[in-house]
C-alpha cells in the first residue's frame, strides 16, 4: 500500500526542477548513508514537530506520493486536546476535506534532508501540507510564512534575519512514567541545575556549562545548522545560542529543527531542555527570543534599513517598517507569544520590554536599532518573542506588520531613550489581551488572512478557558484557609 497518493507530487506540480533534483539526491544520501528509517515531519500550528517515521523502502514512495496522516491534528491545543469538533461536517473549521478526521498529505521539502547525528541511521525531512485536492491547506504556518514573504518580495524586498533563543537545562530527578502520571497534559518531573546561574557570561560559569554545549554543538554542526555562539545567560541553567542570518524561511525553518535537536539530544543524556518562558521554580528567570531583521532590495541586495546620512538611525523604508512593528505590536503578541507563560516575562527594568517602543540601541526597547550609516549591517531586533513561539509565525507577524507599514506609509516612530518611561502603548499582560488585541486589529487580521486568525483564535480561546477552570497553586494558598 503506497504511503501517500499516487502520484501526487508531480499531479499536483507541486515541486520545482531544483526540488524534484534535490529529491534523487535524497535517495542517493539514503542508501549511501545505510538509512533505515525517515522521519517525514510537518510544524503544526504551535510550531510542535508531528508526522511519521517511515521504512527507507519507502522513500521513493514518499517522494512521489507523500505522505498521508490525520487532518484531526490541526484541531488541537497545547495539550493535544481536540479543540473543533472534527467529526461535525467541515470538521468545524469550514473545510470539507476535514470532516470527520480524514487525511491530508504531508509532501517531503527534499531540500531539508538531513542524517539526524543522535539517531541511528535515521533521516528527517520537513514537510509542507496540502489537502487531497492538491490545494495548501490554510491553516499551515508554514504556508502562512510563505505568503507573507511572497507579499514582501512584490513590495521589491528579501527578508534576512538572524535569531537568539534562551532555554533552560536542567537534570530531571525521575522519569514519572507511573500510569497516574500520564495526565493531560503529562506530569512534569522533580530537576535539579546544571549550574548555579548569576555569573552572567563568566568563563568559570561557561566552563560548567562546556560538556553541555560541547555535546549540542558537535551535532547541531552536523546538521549544518549555522551556529554563531553559546552564552551563559543570567539565571541558572539558562543559556543561548545565537545564529548566523539567513534569508527568507530558513530562519524559521533551522528554529524548529535546533529546537528538537536540542531536546532530543538531551533526553538521550539524561537532560531535559524547554524552551518554556518562565520555568516554574525558586530562583528561575524568563527567557526571551531576540529577532534580528533587515530589509535587501531584492534587484542589488543592498540593505535598505541603512540611512543616507548620519542624521537619522534607519533609512525611511526601516523607519517605515519599524513603525508597522510597534503599531501592531498588541496583535502580533498572539504570534510572538503565544503561551500564558510567556506573559510572565513582560516586566520593566529587566531588559524585556513592557510597551510598545523602539530605541536606539537600548535593550529595554521592544525594537532594539542597531547600526547607522556607512554600516552595511543595520538592523532592527525585535526583543518581544517568546522561546516557545511558532517560528513562522513570529516571523510572519513582523514580515506582515512592517510591510504594513511600507505598504501604508506609517509615520516614523520616535525613538526614545527611556523605553520604560515611554508614554507608549504597554504591550498586553497576558494572553486574553492578546487575543483580544488580534480580534480587534482588522488591518493585521486581513494581512495575515481572517480565515487563518479566526483558526489560530479559537485554538487559543480554549487554550485559555482550560487555564481559567483550573485551581492554581496561589488560589489555593491564598483561599483555603482564609475562608
Amino acid at each position: 500500500m503506497s504511503v501517500g497518493r499516487h502520484g501526487f507530487i508531480l499531479e499536483h506540480g507541486l515541486w520545482s526542477t531544483e526540488q524534484r533534483a534535490a529529491a534523487e539526491r535524497v535517495v542517493q544520501q539514503a542508501r549511501e548513508s545505510d538509512l533505515q528509517t525517515i522521519r517525514l515531519s510537518f510544524v503544526d500550528q504551535h510550531g510542535i514537530l508531528r508526522g511519521k517515521s517511515i521504512t527507507v523502502d519507502g522513500l521513493a514512495a514518499a517522494l512521489r506520493n507523500g505522505c498521508t496522516i490525520t487532518t484531526t491534528l490541526l484541531a488541537k491545543d497545547t495539550s493535544h486536546r481536540t479543540v473543533y469538533p472534527v467529526w461535525a461536517q467541515g470538521g468545524g473549521l469550514g473545510q470539507p476535506e476535514m470532516t470527520g478526521g480524514g487525511d491530508f498529505v504531508m509532501v517531503p521539502d527534499p531540500g531539508s534532508f538531513k542524517v539526524l547525528p543522535w539517531a541511528s541511521r535515521c533521516g528527517w525531512l520537513l514537510c509542507d501540507i496540502y489537502f487531497q485536492t492538491g490545494e495548501p491547506v490554510p491553516f499551515s504556518a508554514r504556508r502562512v510564512c510563505q505568503l507573507a514573504l511572497q507579499r514582501l518580495a512584490e513590495a521589491g524586498f528579501d527578508y534576512v534575519s538572524g535569531l537568539e533563543l534562551e532555554f533552560h537545562i536542567f537534570k530531571p530527578l525521575e522519569t514519572r512514567l507511573q500510569p497516574e502520571h500520564a495526565t493531560q497534559p503529562g506530569a512534569t518531573p522533580a530537576f535539579e541545575l546544571i549550574t548555579q546561574g548569576y555569573q552572567y557570561l563568566t568563563e568559570a560559569r561557561l566552563d560548567e556549562f562546556e560538556p553541555v554545549f560541547e555535546l549540542l554543538r558537535g551535532q547541531l554542526q552536523a546538521l549544518d545548522l549555522p551556529l554563531r555562539s553559546m552564552e551563559v545567560e543570567f539565571g541558572p541553567s539558562q543559556c543561548e545560542f545565537t545564529f548566523h542570518p539567513q534569508s527568507g524561511l530558513a530562519t524559521a525553518d533551522n528554529t524548529v529543527l535546533f529546537r528538537n535537536a536540542v531536546k532530543q539530544i538531551c533526553q538521550r543524556n539524561g537532560l531535559h531542555a524547554t524552551f518554556m518562558c518562565r520555568p516554574q521554580g525558586a530562583n528561575l528567570f524568563s527567557s526571551g527570543w531576540h529577532l534580528h531583521q533587515s530589509l535587501l532590495h531584492t534587484d542589488s541586495g543592498v540593505n535598505a534599513f541603512v540611512p543616507e546620512s548620519d542624521a537619522t538611525p534607519l533609512s525611511r523604508t526601516g523607519d517605515r517598517f519599524v513603525a508597522g512593528l510597534v503599531k501592531h505590536a498588541a496583535a502580533a503578541c498572539v504570534l510572538t507569544t503565544p503561551t500564558i507563560n510567556g506573559y510572565k516575562r513582560y516586566k520593566p527594568f529587566s531588559l524585556a520590554p513592557d510597551r510598545a517602543v523602539a530605541s536606539l540601541d537600548n535593550r529595554g526597547a521592544m525594537v532594539r536599532i542597531v547600526g547607522g550609516f556607512n554600516d552595511p549591517q543595520t538592523r532592527v531586533e525585535n526583543r518581544v518573542g517568546d522561546p516557545a513561539a511558532n517560528p513562522y509565525l513570529y516571523l510572519a507577524s513582523q514580515i506582515t506588520s512592517g510591510v504594513l507599514g511600507l505598504e501604508k506609509r506609517y509615520p516614523a516612530c520616535t525613538y526614545t531613550a527611556t523605553p520604560y518611561a515611554s508614554d507608549a502603548a504597554p504591550l498586553p499582560g497576558d494572553l486574553m489581551s492578546a487575543v483580544e488585541a488580534l480580534r480587534q486589529d482588522a488591518v493585521l487580521r486581513g494581512a495575515l488572512g481572517d480565515q487563518f486568525v479566526d483558526y489560530l483564535l479559537t485554538i487559543k480561546t480554549a487554550e485559555i478557558a482550560r487555564y481559567l477552570s483550573s485551581v492554581s497553586d496561589w488560589e489555593q494558598r491564598e483561599y483555603f484557609s482564609i475562608f
